[in-house]
């Protein structure tokens, strides 16, 4: 951020290195919001250039991950999964000095972004971020990383309005495998003889509160959890919220939303415009033992979302339960 300049009344702007009409939008630089706007306009920032950088920094983008391989995966390792991360691969190749790009849920000290000592980059999801639209934020993190000094960590910075997202730079045939593990120790490489103090401190926290997570095969971005009281399952979906509500009320109506005996559909969260249900499990009912179960109730879905009869009175009951248990995440 520039710095503090005297502030100096409407009408006779600050003199310039270039004439205002030279200066072109992407190169206003951000200043205090009562200072003169550096354009030349004679406002202030608040009321000129800045009015503009404030709405593109608030505007929320409901679905950030549209567009990306496998976007319920990029939800969960984003709002639920505690340790997990997936290869990511550029448009383009790697450049040169960078031989590999991982995302991760998390980072020692939340980092945004790490450049190994090998110059591989680690890219965090779980941050927080500048804007409303975490695409951008997470594209203009990767490509700082890309150019940082091995061996240092990345900081976050406020984002250009302007700037690429993941979108832009990520090849969209590659496909998103994200693969869960049971701790964070992927944060310290094989090669590394020991982790700095500070790092190890925050590895154990970091596992310490660690819920026991597992990704399904056999169905698309579904995740057991394991709690103290009793398991969950938590399934990222991405159909239309309409239709998806539409059709879970039809088999919550028909006793058929369960996942087997002792287990329960009871509700749903809203993240990043995607429905997660929830449904909760038997403590002694393993990841193992869910897969046969969500294969078949993946199954009965696909026939309650091709339904295209007005629901029942019984149906639009079981629909407002359902809308009266979900809880926005974000």
């Amino acid at each position: 951020m520039a710095k503090k300049r005297p502030q100096t009344k409407a009408g006779k702007p600050q003199s310039q290195t270039q004439p205002p009409s030279q200066l072109k939008d992407g190169e206003i630089p951000v200043v205090g919001a009562r200072e003169p706007c550096p354009c030349g306009s004679g406002r202030r920032y608040k009321a000129c250039h800045g009015r503009s950088a404030a709405h593109a920094a608030t505007e929320l983008v409901r679905r950030p991950f549209e567009g990306l391989p496998s976007e319920s995966d990029w939800v969960a390792l984003r709002e639920l999964v505690p340790a997990a991360t997936a290869p990511l691969h550029l448009k383009g190749g790697l450049p040169e000095g960078v031989p590999s790009v991982t995302l991760a849920t998390v980072l020692p000290m939340t980092w945004p972004a790490l450049r190994r000592d090998d110059g591989s980059v680690l890219l965090a999801l779980q941050n927080d971020t500048s804007s409303g639209d975490l695409s951008r934020d997470l594209a203009d993190t990767l490509q700082r990383a890309l150019t940082a000094q091995p061996g240092s960590p990345v900081p976050g910075q406020r984002v250009p309005a302007d700037g690429p997202r993941l979108q832009d730079l990520l090849d969209s045939e590659a496909g998103f495998e994200p693969v869960v593990h049971t701790g964070f120790e992927f944060w310290v490489p094989d090669s590394a003889d020991s982790a700095s103090a500070e790092v190890s401190a925050s590895l154990e926290r970091a596992n310490a509160a660690a819920i026991p997570t597992v990704k399904l095969t056999g169905v698309e971005a579904a995740y057991w959890c394991e709690t103290p009281e009793k398991n969950h399952l938590r399934w990222v979906m991405p159909h239309p919220e309409e239709a998806l509500l539409d059709a879970l009320a039809r088999l919550h109506a028909a006793g058929t939303s369960s996942l087997g005996e002792g287990t329960r559909l009871v509700g749903s969260f809203r993240a990043h415009g995607l429905m997660v249900p929830v449904w909760d499990l038997p403590s002694a009912m393993s990841a193992k033992e869910c897969e046969q179960p969500a294969a078949e109730f993946a199954e009965r879905l696909a026939g309650a979302l091709a339904a295209d009869a007005p629901l029942t009175a019984e149906e639009r009951r079981a629909r407002s339960g359902l809308t009266n248990r979900q809880v926005t995440l974000s």
